[in-house]
């Protein structure tokens, strides 16, 4: 039986990722006195997000991404937009046709970060 996933993203400096994550989506650091150089491990409600050190990722290469569901996608989508977050090119918030409503903002090494919320 499956219980839980946490996807492991790319990163190219951990005190930026960290920072970026902490301080802009309200993350917190998971390990506590368990510091690993090139590991990230950060949590929020209840997901958690893993990044590993890849300092020659080239960011516009990097096919990073992860799919985050909400049941706030319009508080998620002001705070983005209030703290001048970086949407993607298709990224502003609206239906799909798949019955969620989406919006995706790159973190600073252009990892995909895809909110979504039911629309049923």
């Amino acid at each position: 039986m499956l219980t839980v996933i946490h996807p492991k993203l790319p990163m190219r400096d951990k005190t930026i990722a960290r920072e970026y994550y902490i301080d802009k989506l309200g993350f917190r650091e998971l390990g506590g006195v368990h510091d690993f150089p090139e590991y990230l491990m950060l949590e929020k409600d209840s997901i958690e997000l893993h990044f590993f050190l890849f300092k020659d990722l080239n960011p516009l290469e990097n096919y990073g991404q992860v799919y985050i569901r909400t049941d706030n996608i319009e508080e998620w989508y002001q705070l983005a937009k209030r703290l001048n977050l970086r949407f993607a090119e298709f990224g502003i918030i609206g239906n799909k046709p798949w019955m969620q409503r989406e919006f995706s903002i790159t973190d600073p090494d252009i990892n995909l970060l895809t909110f979504g919320q039911s629309l049923i």
